[in-house]
């Protein structure tokens, strides 16, 4: 059995993902559901360990052995690039591979709101994309590092692991540094980013304090950041980063991120009406005065009330963006009610739709 082959199939399906486990056929996601590869049989451990090792290299053989785990980037010459996390499960070498498009796909393709085109045109502060895994994150992130590269003449570095999206040059001049091949860490490459005449950073992911920490210091002092966390709502969002500094620094990073944080956007996938795709449901809170002062002052349970208080501006809760989708015709209403805040909210807002 070739791994090559399956991948393949997997495009041509248009699936997002594709999983081997044993013992079971090959498994894909499409449009958010599972499906069985019948036709390729069952994947037994030695087929599954033979298949998967094929495209590794020595040192990703190594990190494997050692950790019982490895993350990597993998090119499929012809078709495109997989993001791929092999583990273990009952002994036996399992692996998730995550597509990812060979093209760049713009805000509008994506179906997000257009107000998501104003992060691009920040000059410094942080800006936030959160989620479930699998929610599209990092697409929503190359789009606009993208349209940034496109626009303006800056130095744009990122870290990632691994690399998913790959730039050109366009306007801007783009560094792309892979953990484990080009750093050891993200806590490494932000240590040293500062020196290198960065004007917009983007993190893969925000996973540790000292990665946080130094992601902040990166925003406060003059330049743009991006950067993702698996977080449900812009609330949440905040008291993650807060609650993971110890008690006696939380005052400091309170006015910190206040002093920093421009925008959040929480997005999630969700199949549309009639099951054949999905669309994106988003949260989006840009950081106005209140809602600096909320952050500062411990009351971040009320920053969901400023979000539906400001529409005008472009915020929305997610929940509005459910009822927004369903007004649309693009989501059930079931859908709506399964992914829901606030069943109450949402059932209130359904009924002034009439």
């Amino acid at each position: 059995m070739d791994i090559n082959q399956i991948l393949e199939e997997g495009i041509k399906r248009s699936a997002s993902d594709v999983h081997i486990v044993c013992v079971l056929p090959p498994v894909i996601r499409v449009h958010g559901r599972l499906v069985k590869l019948e036709e390729y049989g069952e994947i037994t451990p030695d087929i599954s360990r033979k298949m998967l090792l094929r495209i590794l290299n020595d040192e990703q053989i190594e990190r494997l052995e050692k950790q019982l785990a490895v993350d990597f980037s993998y090119t499929l010459p012809g078709y495109g690039r997989f993001r791929c996390s092999y583990y273990y499960q009952r002994g036996s070498l399992a692996a998730a591979f995550r597509y990812i498009s060979r093209s760049i796909l713009t805000i509008e393709e994506l179906n997000l709101p257009l107000q998501v085109k104003e992060f691009a045109n920040y000059p410094r502060g942080l800006v936030l994309v959160t989620g479930p895994t699998g929610c599209g994150k990092s697409t929503t992130l190359a789009a606009i590092i993208d349209m940034i590269n496109e626009k303006r003449a800056e130095n744009i570095i990122t870290i990632e692991d691994p690399i998913e999206y790959l730039f050109g040059h366009k306007k801007s001049i783009i560094s792309q540094r892979e953990v484990l091949t080009d750093t050891k860490t993200f806590q490494a490459a932000l240590k040293y980013i500062l020196r290198e005449d960065p004007d917009v950073i983007m993190v893969g992911e925000m996973r540790d304090l000292e990665t946080i920490s130094n992601t902040l210091t990166a925003a406060e002092t003059g330049h743009l950041v991006f950067s993702t966390l698996h977080t449900q709502d812009a609330p949440q969002t905040i008291d993650r980063i807060i609650d993971i500094f110890p008690t006696h620094q939380q005052k400091q990073i309170r006015n910190q991120l206040a002093g920093t944080l421009k925008a959040v956007m929480v997005q999630q996938l969700l199949p549309n009406r009639t099951n054949d795709g999905r669309v994106p449901a988003t949260e989006l809170m840009f950081v106005n005065t209140a809602i600096k002062s909320m952050i500062r002052e411990m009351k971040v349970h009320q920053i969901y009330s400023a979000i539906q208080a400001s529409g005008r501006r472009g915020m929305m809760t997610m929940d509005m963006s459910l009822v927004s989708l369903y007004k649309s015709g693009k989501i059930t209403k079931e859908m709506v009610m399964e992914k829901a805040h606030s069943l109450d909210e949402v059932k209130r807002m359904i009924e002034e739709l009439g």
